[in-house]
């Protein structure tokens, strides 16, 4: 049996993003826990001084994100015992963030704690392991690098790394 789940929303965003706002979206009267997860514009990487970045997403991006999402669901073998709904709040930012903006923010309310950090963990795991969003980094020497993220999808139902 899978977990009971509400998906509040499961997106890409190019406007900024808040952690505050997708607590608040998934907090009710049920939870007894609200786990979040806030990715954040570190300003080094690899010994660099990064000054920006900038997310690119494949056009198929966002029915990844929610494929990845789908497939925690249907895999679940915890069950909330109370019957109630665990909700999921999801977004990554893609187009241009500055040092100190999120750039991935999930949040999830269950009845129990266990619950909540298990899929919130796994839902980003799983989201930078295979949802197709590129970052460009620039860094403050004037070099640029990509950092590939997630698997390409095929149109034919297979995926590419």
């Amino acid at each position: 049996m899978g977990i009971n789940i509400d998906v509040v929303y499961a997106g890409l965003s190019s406007e900024p993003i808040s952690v505050d706002a997708a607590i608040a979206a998934v907090e009710s009267d049920t939870a007894g826990a609200v786990v979040s997860f806030s990715g954040i514009v570190r300003n080094h990487d690899g010994g660099q001084q990064v000054s920006r970045l900038s997310y690119s997403a494949h056009p198929l991006a966002t029915r990844v994100l929610r494929d990845v999402l789908a497939s925690l669901v249907d895999g679940g073998d915890t069950v909330d015992p109370s019957g109630h709904p665990v909700r999921v709040w999801v977004a990554h930012r893609v187009g241009s963030l500055e040092i100190g903006d999120p750039a991935l923010v999930c949040a999830v309310a269950s009845s129990h704690r266990a619950e909540a950090f298990e899929l919130c963990s796994a839902l980003v795991e799983r989201i930078k392991a295979e949802v197709p969003i590129w970052k460009e980094q620039f860094f403050t020497d004037g070099s640029v690098e990509w950092v590939g993220a997630g698997k390409v999808p095929d149109l034919e139902g297979k995926e590419n790394q």
